[in-house]
């Protein structure tokens, strides 16, 4: 028999709430297929690590993808499930 070992996920939660500093990794994109496209041609899929470097509010929401700088709409951000 073999027993089943339990699994410690962490909860998904919206890019848009995550804190400058914290490393996050990208579960789900939530959004057409034309976001999607323009998401991966900056390197944003499932599965991708990435690091918020800003989250102020006002303002821009600023990531680290693969040693690149990214920024994003509050709006955008909202449609990106990471754990």
């Amino acid at each position: 028999m073999s027993e089943e070992i339990p699994r410690q996920d962490k909860p998904m939660r919206l890019l848009s709430t995550v804190k400058a500093g914290e490393n996050v990794r990208v579960v789900r994109i939530e959004a057409g297929r034309g976001l999607n496209n323009r998401l991966a041609s900056m390197g944003l899929v499932a599965s991708t690590s990435l690091r918020v470097v800003s989250n102020g509010h006002p303002g821009p929401f600023v990531l680290i993808v693969k040693d690149a700088k990214v920024v994003l709409g509050r709006g955008v951000a909202q449609k990106i499930l990471v754990e």
